[in-house]
């Protein structure tokens, strides 16, 4: 990942930035250009909450190249509480996680880029002790 691509996506990776419409009302994530229920641009940002609840998920044992170290994990399919899905690692798992299991945001090592060691961080899903809702 090139540097100035990577700050350009740190509200994203960071922050669970996205866009709310203000036509229709609809939170949009990752952020478009337009608005993918009402079809108008869509430009307002809007920082998400980072609560959510468990979808669905799966077990990944065969990790692909640069994830190896980090096999066997869970990734999910994520639904925020303000509505949209996103998928995402869960991490600071003891077991398996449940459908419907409340789920938080939090920003962790995603791997390391490059021979110059570039850092990428993300979020990451964790089980939620005290569920926001």
């Amino acid at each position: 990942m090139e540097v100035s691509q990577h700050w350009r996506l740190n509200g994203q990776r960071y922050q669970l930035q996205g866009e709310q419409c203000e036509h229709c009302g609809a939170s949009i994530f990752p952020p478009r250009d337009v608005c993918p229920d009402c079809a108008e641009p869509a430009q307002e940002v809007y920082t998400f909450s980072g609560n959510g609840t468990v979808y669905s998920y799966t077990t990944v044992f065969d990790a692909p190249e640069g994830y190896e170290e980090q096999a066997p994990y869970h990734v999910a399919l994520i639904k925020l509480d303000e509505g949209p899905m996103l998928t995402a690692q869960l991490t600071d798992m003891d077991g398996d996680p449940e459908i419907g299991m409340p789920v938080e945001m939090v920003t962790r090592k995603l791997r390391t880029d490059g021979d110059d060691g570039m850092i990428v961080y993300g979020y990451k899903f964790r089980k939620s002790e005290f569920p926001v809702r």
